[in-house]
């Protein structure tokens, strides 16, 4: 899976060992530079290394490197040197200025810094909100209708079980099935992104007939795809592979759905699957209008419908199908066919084993 690079900010003694060790360092620098520079020189130097702490670390330890800054300056740069006294009034307002300047940068700095970190988490929890919103509103329509249809249907057998033909409950119950069917993939979506979030989701590996795995996902929607002529043409050749199954079959499901769900019925839908050099590749293809550029950017972000797209579905099938294929350290994405419709790739690095004769060939260890 990708993970995003997290900085973190060092513990409270390590922030005032950095301080401490970055002022004396910048220190004897400047002291061998006096001559060259000039000792009102070095307090802007020291200055703005305190203001560089003032922007990395918290409040106390840049205080402290602060007040250690002016002392240095003090005893090693303004004459009378290698003393705290100050021989003219001038010095003695440059070096109260000093301080002045330095309480202000560092005192300002934190604020502003608060301020971002509040707005930033002010900023989270409206995200969190509207998140929490879409789903509310999608789960609303999409556990409700399949909810609806069984209880209606089921209410309409118990009320006129005398009354119906053997047709209509035959009817009745396909759509019980269907709604259940629905409404069972819903909440494995739910249970899926709750694992994917958690980040607990480990592939159980073992050798899969990838040919086979094809015919499951296409039996899955035999009854909804009545209307689409679904094409898969199976490669006897193919060896095994080494896969998590389940996952990469609710990835295929998740994105034979979609393309069921937002092509006109009529459409073709054609699965291949083929062997890379790194492992196997799965191909999901409609003839379809295809998808805008504008929301290819983002199909595959959690809740996120495109705009053509903006009735029935969770958002949530192709951000699955994206996080178990990443689980599987492998690559998924979208491209438009140049004759129209859209084409989902899922290239998985997987060991392959050939069987042939109750021989097994190990081909790639």
């Amino acid at each position: 899976m990708a993970y995003r690079l997290k900085t973190r900010k060092p513990d409270t003694s390590t922030q005032y060992l950095i301080s401490l060790m970055l002022i004396v360092l910048v220190t004897i620098t400047c002291y061998f530079l006096a001559n060259l520079i000039g000792y009102r020189e070095v307090a802007l130097v020291l200055l703005l290394v305190v203001s560089i702490l003032a922007m990395l670390f918290d409040i106390f330890p840049v205080l402290t490197a602060a007040v250690l800054s002016a002392l240095i300056w003090n005893y090693f740069f303004i004459p009378p040197t290698h003393t705290f006294h100050v021989g003219t009034p001038e010095d003695v307002l440059l070096f109260l200025m000093y301080f002045v300047i330095a309480l202000i940068n560092i005192v300002l700095t934190s604020k502003i810094r608060n301020f971002e970190r509040k707005a930033r988490d002010k900023e989270g929890r409206e995200k969190t909100i509207t998140l929490y919103n879409t789903l509310i509103n999608s789960l609303s329509h999409e556990l409700r209708t399949p909810i609806s249809t069984i209880v209606g249907a089921v209410d309409t057998i118990r009320e006129n079980d005398t009354k119906l033909s053997e047709e209509d409950k035959a009817e009745l119950i396909n759509e019980i099935e269907i709604a259940g069917f629905r409404l069972n993939r819903q909440v494995e979506n739910l249970l899926n992104m709750s694992r994917l979030e958690a980040g607990v989701l480990q592939p159980k590996l073992d050798w899969c007939d990838v040919n086979e795995l094809m015919h499951t996902v296409i039996r899955n929607y035999r009854d909804s795809a009545t209307d689409y002529k679904i094409y898969f043409e199976q490669n006897e050749n193919l060896p095994l592979f080494k896969i998590d199954r389940g996952l990469i079959e609710q990835a295929l499901n998740n994105i034979l759905h979609n393309a069921l769900h937002y092509t006109p019925k009529g459409s073709s839908i054609e699965l291949r699957v083929f062997q890379s050099d790194s492992g196997c590749v799965f191909s999901i293809s409609d003839n379809g209008k295809g998808i805008s550029e504008s929301d290819a950017a983002f199909i595959f972000d959690k809740f996120y419908r495109g705009a053509r797209f903006s009735t029935g579905g969770s958002g949530l099938g192709l951000s699955i199908a994206k996080g178990f294929t990443e689980a599987h350290n492998g690559t998924i994405r979208l491209k438009n066919k140049k004759a129209g419709g859209a084409e989902f790739i899922i290239e998985l690095p997987a060991k392959s084993m050939f069987v042939t004769d109750d021989e097994l060939k190990d081909e790639q260890g």
